[in-house]
């Protein structure tokens, strides 16, 4: 089977609106896949805020915000198939949306971005909501990623994304699990935004600060660390607990940085350690690395330092797939939406069942 599609995803880090086509076979259960477009549309100042502040709205001005920035999508949608010559060729659309609230203890899970209005605004029909089913069933639901990944990257067992939280997957045999590991690129922003830059460009500014000891034992001195997998990070961890550690201390925007990075290594190597207990000896061991903090070459530094002893060899791709990988598993999540197919992995979330995860917004008319 052949199937054209769109993924949309909005990162915590707040760094723009990944849109990704791609085309997708499937055959006898084996999933192939190609890229054909991709643009990150970064947000203006305004929505930069907007979904900052949401979590701050009353149930009004909440609802009100979801239906706008649904429509907001579907225009950077119907933007993005003009750009590309697209038209007529889209299948279906899948979008993450921008999480604001994810308190899976109270089952619940929220992502701004109305599928109705995106599917209304595109005329194409759209799969949104993909993590409320697991939570209803007692889930995490996140990360969500990894029924895509096993799909698609089978040929890696440990895979790292690293966006504003910093995420692992794991083939472990018939298992397959994948957990938050600690904040990231949410925070080495925020801190990069204090010396005046969208982000810390390589990490250079990281390099030539030093490590705070105390701070970044109180860092990861943190109880979420001891928790047992499956287990997932609200973005308010980063900015309500281990940013203000870090400000608190009074540390200079290099010195906040190179803590941050250490942190970020520390418990990676961790988190990998105690999957690598669960897996056969072999090594090495290959570890994909996705998501912007793959760009970050001190960040990649510090891991391979780390992890290299442990017989961990990782692997950075091409551009493409560092920076468009989850937009492209949300296209797949789409598809196997579309074709009744489960989209999230119980071994992952805790949930009781894996489920087939995402609400359906016919666009197309009759």
């Amino acid at each position: 089977m052949f199937y054209r599609a769109i993924g949309i995803m909005s990162g915590s880090s707040l760094d723009g609106l990944d849109i990704v086509f791609a085309e997708f076979t499937e055959t006898r259960g084996a999933w192939t896949f190609e890229i054909k477009a991709a643009d990150c549309l970064p947000y203006s100042a305004e929505w930069q805020q907007q979904l900052k502040d949401a979590i701050h709205l009353n149930a009004q001005q909440y609802m009100r915000l979801h239906t706008a920035y649904g429509h907001y999508i579907g225009e950077q949608v119907n933007a993005f198939i003009d750009t590309h010559q697209l038209h007529h060729q889209v299948q279906i659309i899948s979008s993450h949306g921008h999480t604001t609230f994810h308190e899976p203890a109270h089952r619940m899970t929220g992502q701004l971005g109305d599928g109705a209005a995106i599917a209304a605004v595109t005329g194409i029909n759209v799969v949104s909501d993909l993590r409320a089913m697991d939570v209803a069933l007692g889930g995490q639901g996140a990360p969500i990623v990894p029924m895509g990944e096993k799909l698609l990257f089978a040929q890696y067992p440990l895979l790292l994304n690293i966006g504003g939280i910093a995420n692992v997957s794991a083939s472990l045999g018939d298992e397959y699990i994948a957990f938050d590991i600690c904040p990231a690129n949410r925070v080495l922003n925020a801190w990069a935004s204090l010396a005046g830059k969208a982000y810390d460009d390589g990490g250079q500014m990281a390099a030539s600060g030093f490590v705070r000891d105390e701070v970044l034992s109180a860092m990861n001195g943190q109880p979420y660390y001891a928790q047992p997998f499956p287990k997932s990070l609200a973005n308010d961890f980063g900015t309500d607990v281990i940013f203000p550690l870090l400000k608190n201390a009074a540390l200079s925007v290099p010195d906040a940085l190179r803590t941050m990075v250490e942190h970020i290594a520390i418990q990676t190597t961790r988190s990998v350690g105690r999957l690598l207990q669960r897996m056969p000896a072999e090594k090495p061991v290959s570890m994909l690395v996705t998501g912007g903090g793959a760009h970050n070459t001190f960040l990649i530094e510090r891991l391979e330092a780390s992890l290299k002893p442990m017989g961990v060899q990782i692997v950075v791709p091409d551009a493409g797939i560092i920076n468009y990988k989850e937009a492209l598993i949300m296209a797949l999540l789409g598809v196997l939406r579309w074709r009744e197919e489960n989209t999230v992995l119980h071994t992952v979330t805790g949930a009781s069942r894996s489920s087939i995860g995402g609400a359906v917004w016919i666009g197309q008319e009759a």
